[in-house]
């Protein structure tokens, strides 16, 4: 028996689950963004096998028609995303007064996955993907249906465990245990290559969660605009005079998918000239419509003419252009316009999926050859990139500072035999932003993205919190020391712009970077203005995985950890390991994430502030463990700022006990092997 739809009542259908009827066969959206097609990599007995495993989910009368539709969307789409089940309700992030649920940290967890799956904040929303082309909160909406399910009936005394999308079930636990332990892709080490991905995910057994997406913490570009912000503001400061202005100056770059799409709008908060390069005309007028970059280009003179106007006029503005970025830095090249900043955040962790499309291809045409001839796609791919780093180290001559933007740009460059390399020909000719930025002046002082949402959905519940966090900030920075003055002072003038930079997309959410003292004392206040009703509902605190202690990633997070030690994932497993039992709501760890499958292991957490006392314990014990684990592991490998964050923390925290390195003179090993 078939059903037209689910129940009409949105508490009803997550209550419900998988539902008792079979709903009516459904076609996918054709107004919004799909997954490309993915490569055809599983031979018969295993698509019978991944079809096998899609029709677990359901009843066995079910079988012989589903099972036909399962395959036809493995053979035209490469995965099976069951869009049958998709809900009928809206996707959005709704007050979480609205969801059916025995616990508040259900329910919170909750109006963050719909929030992820939002199709104004998911890149391929009925993909179940949210950000970076692969980034999935499920594998199929199977999965989803059943994870709601549990969370709209879970007590505070289970634990909800899911395994790369599948949820495994509710297992006893207690008050003080996480209420979801997430883990994504956690392959054995050999299985890890990109194909690996391709066939794992295809059979239905593993997927890509990227850094937020699979742990339910991504809220919009926003959360990678505050960083971005930060890091162009520096590298405007390494290359500008004291004095001297961004305005007029220009940041070139590419990308405006999900987690790129925050370029434009970070670089008009630093103050420059943005032009980002954007293949897909859909992503770009997406970005615009929302407000995140100013004015759309497609003529490469156009684009030459009204950049040469805006060097002229000192302007603050942010052009997209709807082309590829390699013909600009060609073109730039040869109209001799100066590049003071160059970057790439295209998706070059996922290379031959969409990730990166070559120059002189259509986006169509590329999208085309992906799926019917991946090697030739491969060559085209690597080809352009070759291509783009001759162009890059033309502009580089004349000065342009060029840094890798942990989108593996410069691995992937250097695979494709680019002239990429340093002399030593084991580092690469230009710094990861974390190398020269983000490390030395952010992580090893402990401070990195922090963030909060109001689940109340109300503006004025945000706006609240701006104020609340913005005096903690300022009385933090009235004693803090001169080594993290420039921090704390970026920070406070980035939450006094935060609402007129019309940063919310989805939820109410916010982010700004904090050390472990700002963290803990923002989340106390905001703990109170809950207990006191200031504030009218409970505030899920989180982080994005690009941290402090979050990510083992030799290519990004830990490219400045120099005492050999940046291929481990030591920090991140004992990260969530350590979170989870001092109060994280939820917790999750990752394989893969910004730079690619098998290149990092990277965790996150979830906490839920209710105002309670007990919240109150929890955000104290976990958010001190969460960043000072980070700042020990960067101390022990002799970063001077990590050394001077953790001695103060251990003055400020007599409990606090951590080995420290004895430094070796300069120049007493320069013979010992002569």
């Amino acid at each position: 028996m078939q059903s037209n739809s689910f129940s009409t009542d949105f508490k009803s259908q997550i209550l419900q689950g998988i539902p008792s009827e079979l709903p009516l066969k459904r076609e996918r959206s054709s107004t919004i963004s799909h997954a490309p097609k993915r490569k055809d990599i599983l031979s018969i007995e295993e698509k019978k096998l991944a079809i096998e495993n899609a029709l677990r989910y359901f009843p066995k009368t079910w079988h012989a028609e589903l099972a036909k539709e399962f395959a036809s969307e493995l053979s035209m789409y490469g995965r099976i995303y069951m869009y049958r089940f998709i809900p009928e309700y809206e996707m959005f992030a709704r007050a979480i007064s609205e969801y059916p649920a025995q616990t508040p940290q259900a329910a919170a967890i909750m109006l963050m996955i719909q929030n992820n799956l939002d199709p104004a904040v998911a890149q391929h929303p009925e993909e179940l993907i949210t950000y970076g082309g692969n980034g999935s909160v499920f594998q199929n909406w199977a999965q989803y249906l059943l994870t709601m399910h549990y969370l709209a009936s879970m007590t505070e005394e289970q634990t909800l465990h899911i395994y790369s999308g599948h949820p495994m079930g509710l297992f006893p636990s207690s008050k003080d245990a996480p209420r979801v332990v997430v883990t994504n892709g956690m392959m054995i080490p050999n299985y890890s290559k990109p194909d690996d991905w391709e066939k794992y995910n295809a059979l239905g057994v593993t997927q890509y969660g990227q850094m937020t997406a699979g742990s339910y913490m991504y809220i919009g570009p926003q959360g990678i605009v505050h960083g971005t912000a930060i890091t162009v503001m520096n590298a405007f400061r390494k290359v500008l005079k004291k004095n001297e202005s961004p305005k007029g100056k220009i940041f070139l770059t590419a990308g405006l998918g999900g987690m790129s799409g925050a370029q434009p709008k970070a670089g008009n908060i630093a103050g420059c000239i943005t032009i980002c390069a954007e293949v897909n005309p859909a992503a770009a007028k997406k970005r615009h419509k929302q407000g995140w970059v100013d004015e759309l280009i497609d003529d490469m003179n156009q684009l030459v003419a009204r950049t040469l106007k805006a060097i002229e006029n000192n302007e603050v503005v942010s052009l997209a252009f709807i082309g590829n970025v390699v013909d600009v830095w060609e073109k730039f090249d040869s109209e001799n316009i100066f590049v003071h900043l160059g970057s790439d955040q295209t998706s070059l962790h996922n290379p031959w999926s969409g990730g990166y499309y070559p120059v002189g291809m259509t986006f169509e045409a590329s999208n085309d050859m992906m799926a019917k001839n991946p090697d030739a796609f491969k060559s085209q791919v690597q080809k352009s990139l070759r291509r783009q780093v001759v162009a890059i180290n033309k502009h580089a001559a004349k000065g342009t500072y060029f840094f890798d933007y942990g989108n593996a740009f410069l691995l992937e460059a250097s695979r494709a035999g680019a002239d990429i390399m340093a002399e030593n020909n084991i580092d690469f000719m230009y710094p990861s932003y974390v190398q020269d930025i983000l490390g030395p002046l952010c992580f090893d002082y402990g401070f990195g993205p922090f963030r909060w949402v109001c689940t109340s959905g109300k503006p004025e519940d945000l706006q609240k919190t701006d104020t609340i966090a913005l005096n903690v900030m300022k009385g933090v920075k009235e004693a803090a020391p001169e080594e993290i003055q420039q921090q704390l002072q970026d920070n406070i003038t980035w939450i006094q712009e935060a609402e007129q930079n019309k940063l919310v997309v989805g939820s109410q959410a916010r982010i700004l970077y904090a050390d472990a003292e700002g963290r803990a004392k923002i989340a106390e206040a905001f703990n109170k203005a809950i207990k006191n009703k200031v504030i009218t509902a409970p505030i899920v605190l989180g982080r994005d995985h690009h941290d402090v202690s979050g990510t083992d990633s030799p290519f990004r997070e830990t490219s400045n950890i120099y005492d050999g030690s940046k291929f481990t994932a030591d920090m991140a497993i004992h990260n969530v390991i350590g979170d989870s039992f001092r109060g994280a709501t939820w917790v999750s760890i990752h394989n893969g994430g910004g730079v690619g499958w098998g290149e990092v292991i990277n965790g996150g957490f979830g906490m839920v502030l209710d105002g309670s006392d007990d919240a109150s314990k929890r955000l104290k014990n976990m958010l001190f463990y969460d960043v000072n684990n980070g700042i020990s592991r960067r101390s022990w490998a002799r970063n001077e700022e990590a050394l001077f964050a953790i001695k103060r923390e251990m003055d400020r925290t007599p409990e606090l006990k951590v080995t420290l390195p004895n430094l070796v003179e300069e120049g007493m090993l320069d013979n010992l092997f002569d």
